[in-house]
C-alpha cells in the first residue's frame, strides 16, 4: 500500500510505501476511494493548536507524534475481512466514521466513541485515508451512504457531521427566533445548507468577506451581515432578527466571532463555538446569568448522527457549497515536493469569484493526467490531481 505521511511537522508529506496490512479479528479493511481534506490536518500537520496569549497546544503531548498518516474524511471499498468481522461483505462501498474511542467504556457502548477518553481517531492517533487503504476497528464504523456522491459523502465523516451535531445542539426554536452562522467557509456554508435541508428559515450569515454572501443566500441565509466591526455587525443583527437571536453557531473559533456571538443572543440564547481557529477571550461571568445564555462546545458527533446526516444528504439534498479555501489550497501547496506544487499554488492566487475558471482547470489537468477529478469540489479535485501526480512521478 501507498500512504503519504506527516515525517516532520510543517514539512511535505512523504510518499511511503508499506505491507498492506491484513486485518485481525472485528477489523476491516478498506481500500480508500475518497478522502476529504479537512482544516483540522492543518492544525495537526503544523502541530499545534493556537491557544492564544503565546500559548500553544502541541499535538504530540497527546501521542500524535510522526511518523503517522492523516486524513478523518474516508470513503472506499471493503477489500478484506478479519475473522471475526460481522456485518459487511467485500466489495461494498462504505463510509467511514472516524471518531472511533477504546470501544469498552461506558461511552463508546453508548456509541459516543467522540467522548472517549482513550481515542482511537482515525488520522489522528491511527493511520487515516491519506492513504490506499484503512483498517477500521469494527465493521460497524461503516455506514452505507447509497444515492450520495461519493466525493461529497466523505466529507460527511467531518464537516457534515460536525456541522448537524452544532446544529442539534442549539435550543428548541420558536416562530420568531432567529439562528446566526458566524463564518461563510466550508463549514458555515455546509451548515446554511444542513439549516434549510432541516427547515430553518431564519437564519443570518456573518462573514468579514462580503464576496461569499452570494454563496451564503444561494445555500440557505435569509440575510446577510458584514462583521468586520463588531459594534456595527451586531446593531444590524439585533435589527435584522429584532433583538431575538436564540443560536449562534461559531465555524471560526476567534475572540472576534465569539464577542459577536454571545453578544448577539437574547435571553436564554445559546452560543455553539465548533471553529478551532485559536485565541483567548476575558469574559464577566455575571452576565452569563444574568441573561442566562449557555456557551458550549461541539466537536464532531457521534456514529448516530453520521448515520442521521447521510440519511438527510439522501433525502434532503444538503450540498457542499463551491466556496474554495484558498488559504487551505496555499498550505497544502507549501506541503507538497516542489515538483508538484505548482498547481496548488496557481490555484491559491485565484480568487474566489474565478471559480468557474479554477474549475476547468482542474477539469483540463485531470485530463492531462488521465483521472476523473470530482466536479465543483475544489479542495478534493486538488489532492485527487496531487496524487495522480505522485503515481506517475509528476
Amino acid at each position: 500500500m501507498i500512504s503519504y505521511d506527516v515525517i516532520e511537522h510543517g514539512k511535505p508529506l512523504q510518499r511511503v510505501v508499506k505491507d498492506t496490512p491484513k486485518p485481525q479479528g472485528s477489523e476491516v479493511l478498506v481500500r480508500v476511494t475518497r478522502s476529504g481534506v479537512c482544516h483540522s490536518d492543518l492544525h495537526i500537520w503544523d502541530g499545534y493548536f493556537d491557544l492564544g496569549g503565546g500559548k500553544k497546544f502541541y499535538v504530540k503531548d497527546r501521542g500524535c507524534v510522526p511518523p503517522f498518516t492523516l486524513g478523518h474524511e474516508p470513503f472506499g471499498v471493503v477489500e478484506a475481512l478479519g475473522s471475526g468481522a460481522k456485518g459487511v461483505a467485500v466489495g461494498q462501498k462504505k463510509l467511514v466514521y472516524p471518531w472511533i474511542g477504546c470501544g469498552t467504556c461506558a461511552m463508546c457502548k453508548a456509541e459516543q466513541d467522540n467522548y472517549c477518553l482513550q481515542q482511537r481517531f482515525l488520522g489522528v492517533f491511527r493511520p487515516g485515508s491519506y492513504a490506499t487503504h484503512l483498517v477500521v476497528p469494527d465493521a460497524k464504523y461503516l455506514v452505507d451512504a447509497d444515492d450520495v456522491e461519493e466525493g461529497f459523502a466523505a466529507t460527511l465523516a467531518c464537516s457534515g457531521l460536525t456541522v448537524y451535531s452544532a446544529i442539534r445542539k442549539l435550543p428548541a426554536l420558536t416562530a420568531r427566533d432567529w439562528v446566526v452562522v458566524l463564518g461563510c467557509g466550508g463549514l458555515g456554508l455546509i451548515a446554511l445548507s444542513t439549516l434549510r435541508a432541516l427547515g430553518f428559515e431564519r437564519v443570518i450569515a456573518c462573514d468579514v468577506d462580503e464576496s461569499k454572501f452570494a454563496a451564503a443566500k444561494a445555500a440557505g441565509a435569509r440575510e446577510t451581515v458584514n462583521s468586520h466591526d463588531l459594534p456595527t455587525a451586531l446593531g444590524h443583527l439585533h435589527q435584522v432578527s429584532g433583538a431575538a437571536v436564540a443560536g449562534a453557531l461559531d465555524f471560526v473559533g476567534m475572540p472576534a466571532t465569539f464577542n459577536l456571538g454571545t453578544a448577539a443572543l437574547a435571553k436564554g440564547g445559546r452560543y455553539v463555538l465548533v471553529g478551532l481557529f485559536g485565541g483567548e477571550v476575558t469574559f464577566s461571568l455575571p452576565p452569563i446569568a444574568q441573561r442566562a445564555i449557555a456557551i458550549m462546545g461541539s466537536y464532531v458527533g457521534t456514529l448516530q448522527e453520521l448515520r442521521e446526516v447521510v440519511a438527510l444528504a439522501r433525502a434532503e439534498g444538503i450540498a457542499l457549497a463551491v466556496e474554495p479555501s484558498l488559504q487551505a489550497v496555499e498550505r497544502i501547496a507549501r506541503s507538497m515536493p516542489a515538483q508538484l506544487s505548482s498547481t496548488a499554488q496557481d490555484l491559491a492566487r485565484r480568487k474566489p469569484s474565478e471559480i468557474d475558471h479554477l474549475n476547468g482547470f482542474i477539469a483540463r489537468r485531470g485530463r492531462e493526467l488521465g483521472v476523473a477529478v470530482p466536479v465543483n469540489q475544489t479542495l478534493a479535485a486538488l489532492v485527487k490531481l496531487v496524487e495522480a501526480g505522485y503515481e506517475r512521478g509528476e
